[in-house]
C-alpha cells in the first residue's frame, strides 16, 4: 500500500430501482471476511482472516489460538487478526465480515459481552475499530465464508503446525501466529 504516487479510488456505485424509488448504493473497496473453529468446543482451536480488495484476496492470515479454547475466543482471534492486517495494509474503510452472529452483534452493540472470556478480546477488537474511517459488520452466513473458514481450520491441521506449538513448555498457550 505505500506508494510514493497518491492513487485515488472511486468506489463502485450501484444503482438499484426499488418501488419506484431509486437508490445509490456504494461499494466498499475492502472487505475483512474472519472465522474461528474450535474442535470440542472447548479444545484445540484456530482462526483464519482474508481481505479482499473489491473481491480479490490481497491478503490471508491465520493463527493458532490455543489447545483449550472455546468457538467464540477463536472467532474473536479471527477478527482480531485481520484488523490487524487491515491496519497494517492502511486501509481505512473496511467492511467486515463474519459467520459468527455473537460476534458480530456485540461489535454493532447489539449484544452485551457477558462471557468473562472474551471481554478483553472484544475490548482490543473495539480499540483496533477506532483506527478505521469507517468500518460496518455484518453477519454473513457460513457458505459465504468460505475461505475463512478454510484458513481458520488450516491453522490447526498438522500440515501447518508442528509438534513443538503444541507441547512447547515456555508457550504458556500463547497464540502463535502463522501468515500465510
Amino acid at each position: 500500500m505505500k506508494s510514493s504516487s497518491i492513487k485515488i479510488i472511486l468506489p463502485k456505485i450501484k444503482l438499484t430501482n426499488d418501488k419506484n424509488e431509486t437508490k445509490i448504493h456504494t461499494e466498499i473497496q475492502y472487505k475483512l471476511q474472519f472465522d474461528g473453529c474450535s474442535k470440542s468446543n472447548p479444545g484445540i482451536a484456530g482462526a483464519g482472516a482474508v481481505i479482499y480488495s473489491f473481491n480479490n484476496e490481497i491478503a490471508a492470515k491465520i493463527q493458532f489460538v490455543g489447545n483449550n479454547e472455546t468457538n467464540n475466543v477463536a472467532e474473536y482471534t479471527g477478527l482480531i487478526i485481520g484488523l490487524k492486517e487491515a491496519i497494517n495494509l492502511e486501509i481505512k474503510t473496511l467492511a467486515v465480515e463474519g459467520d459468527s452472529m455473537l460476534v458480530i452483534k456485540q461489535m454493532k452493540g447489539e449484544y452485551k459481552v457477558k462471557s468473562a472470556n472474551l471481554i478483553d478480546l472484544y475490548n482490543e477488537a473495539k480499540l483496533l475499530e477506532k483506527e478505521f474511517e469507517h468500518i460496518t459488520f455484518k453477519h454473513i452466513y457460513r457458505e459465504n465464508n468460505k475461505r475463512a473458514d478454510e484458513l481458520s481450520n488450516l491453522a490447526i491441521s498438522k500440515d501447518c503446525l508442528d509438534e513443538k506449538m503444541y507441547y512447547d513448555s515456555d508457550d504458556n498457550d500463547e497464540a502463535d501466529e502463522y501468515i500465510y
